[in-house]
């Protein structure tokens, strides 16, 4: 690309640079009413702050799903009246669905291939303008049992604090509120819809009382036959006793009373009244659990009359009772989640886009492409074990934002984009060198990244697709990829030293620059500069097929080492959680 087209387009570029240094200054700002802040730490020194945006009301904040689970980097999908949240933290990607009407949350697989469970909410969600909103301490509440790690709301610092490093405390909750084939998530009329009530008519009599544990609460069944009937519920007293009174209803009281050893309910008494009703007096274990909430509803689809009670979850007394099957089961399912399974490889320009030309007119396209084949060739051969996904197999131009989102959307662990450099004012200047996101160091590091991100200009509606990659987009782009910092950086020393070679510049070691291609993956993202093309001397390596290859094998070098590192780690550290 043409010097004065990339002085063009991006003169704002170094004043966007010089926001990223002082980046940390932006976030010492006060968030507004409408917004609190959001810190995310992934491990020792891995994390980045973002905001969650919401609105104040009587309940005090209300938090926009969608904006915090953005900010945990989570996928959603919003229909006007069912939200879905997606995760993908382990190798099973699981789903939240949240209903406008329900005061329950879904969680499943998204293969289908794990229990569902079910989450009591406070309330269900409010909708407005098309968001949907939860209070803050319900909403980290459900983030919390969901996903299995900490979030937690700082009342006094405004500020929501999320450790997504590993599961809370060390291990699996997976196992909390499973569900069997029955109990599975239904559709249940409202309690006022007149055409789903069962008519008034015969004798209307509960047959049954059954107490079911959901992750965080309890939900009682009093099953009927006959007609529905009126019905009142007080809620807890200041002793943990509720009633719920059923009019012109009868049954057994002998049969229905029920005593409770361990749980949230420690009885339930029924009375037949002079009236005609019958009353049931329920007694909660309020020293051992404390009570959020309780509602009460009519499901007309079973004829049943459901009390549902929110209470805190005693987590450590259910790690402790299921500990032994835990451990094996959460230990083989961990280390296999750390394993770096996905390895993406982006060959840099393509089609239209031929990237830098030498001077015996070498281009840049052609030769990343065969030293991306080749890495992939060589990664499975000696990784049977690890997919490849290339971003571009053949020479066709794939826009720098898609390169990242394939990235994410199949799941890689890795990232790695391979161009070749060029500087049009220094023909001597040559040998590989490695980046990662990141405010640029120096002006080589910014011509660099420049020349790169230049393609943009050449793609179709460019100016509409790139409208968000905004100052504050990059800003929270580099936050977000500081989560990955430590382990890009050593993946980038790990193969500049294998890539090394004698005359080389890259003496100043790994750099960092504000690529484009790297904005986006959600994982270490390294970015690989081959060599110069515009030196005569190294367009003949580079054009060089024998030497493409060597060049594949060094980059493969570099991945292994980092490989072997890596994988010895997580697999100590999860043993050790053990």
């Amino acid at each position: 690309m043409k010097d004065a087209l990339s002085r063009q387009f991006f003169r704002p570029l170094g004043l966007l640079m010089f926001l990223l240094l002082f980046a940390s200054g932006a976030l010492a700002e006060t968030p507004g009413k409408n917004d609190v802040f959001l810190r995310v730490t992934n491990g020792p020194e891995q994390g980045y702050m973002i905001k969650v945006q919401g609105i104040q009301s009587a309940q005090g904040f209300l938090a926009d799903l969608g904006s915090f689970a953005r900010a945990l980097r989570l996928g959603s999908v919003f229909d006007g009246k069912r939200m879905q949240i997606d995760e993908a933290f382990g190798s099973t990607v699981t789903s939240c669905i949240l209903d406008a009407d329900s005061d329950f949350a879904l969680i499943g697989s998204a293969s289908g291939d794990s229990p569902k469970r079910v989450l009591q909410l406070g309330a269900p969600p409010a909708v407005s303008q098309n968001r949907v909103y939860m209070p803050i301490d319900p909403a980290c509440r459900m983030f919390t049992l969901w996903l299995g790690r900490k979030v937690t709301y700082d009342a006094s610092e405004g500020r929501i604090d999320a450790a997504l490093g590993s599961r809370w405390p060390n291990t699996s909750l997976q196992s909390v509120g499973r569900l069997g084939r029955s109990d599975l998530w239904q559709e249940e009329p409202s309690a006022d819809d007149n055409d789903s009530k069962p008519p008034v008519n015969g004798k209307t009599s509960i047959e049954n009382i059954e107490v079911e544990t959901r992750a965080n609460g309890i939900v009682i069944r009093f099953s009927a036959t006959g007609g529905m009937r009126q019905a009142s519920f007080l809620r807890p007293d200041g002793s943990g006793t509720l009633y719920l009174t059923i009019e012109n209803a009868a049954g057994n009281p002998d049969l229905l009373a029920k005593t409770y050893q361990e749980g949230v309910v420690r009885s339930i008494a029924p009375a037949l009244l002079d009236s005609g009703a019958i009353q049931f007096t329920i007694a909660l274990n309020t020293p051992a659990y404390v009570i959020k909430s309780s509602s009460f509803r009519y499901d007309a689809s079973k004829n049943d009359y459901v009390i549902s009670i929110m209470n805190d979850v005693d987590v450590e007394a259910i790690h402790l009772s299921e500990k032994e099957r835990r451990i094996q089961e959460g230990l083989s399912r961990d280390v296999d989640k750390w394993k770096l399974d996905a390895v993406v490889i982006d060959a840099g320009h393509g089609g239209k886009d031929p990237g830098a030309i030498g001077t015996r007119g070498t281009r840049e396209k052609d030769v990343v492409l065969n030293i991306a084949r080749d890495l992939g060739m060589f990664i499975r051969q000696q990784w049977p074990d690890v997919k490849v996904i290339y971003t571009r197999k053949e020479d066709r131009f794939i826009p720098l934002k898609e390169r990242g989102q394939v990235a994410n959307r199949y799941g890689g662990k890795m990232f790695v984009s391979i161009h070749c450099n060029a500087a049009a004012s220094n023909s001597k200047v040559r040998g590989p060198e490695v980046y990662i996101l990141g405010p640029h160091k120096t002006q080589a590091a910014l011509q660099v990244a420049m020349l790169e991100n230049s393609v943009i200009t050449g793609e179709e509606n460019s100016s509409e697709n790139y409208k968000g990659f905004s100052d504050e987009y990059l800003i929270m782009s580099s936050m977000a990829q500081s989560a990955f910092a430590m382990q890009s950086t050593e993946l980038a020393q790990d193969v500049l030293r294998r890539l090394s070679r004698n005359g080389s510049n890259n003496g100043l070691g790994v750099r960092q620059a504000g690529f484009m291609v790297l904005w986006t993956p959600s994982m270490p993202s390294v970015l690989v500069e081959a060599g110069y093309l515009s030196n005569p001397t190294e367009e003949l390596i580079l054009r060089d097929r024998k030497e493409q290859t060597g060049i594949a094998y060094s980059i493969f070098q570099g991945l292994q080492q980092y490989r072997s590192s890596y994988e010895s780690r997580t697999t100590a550290a999860v043993r050790a959680a053990y």
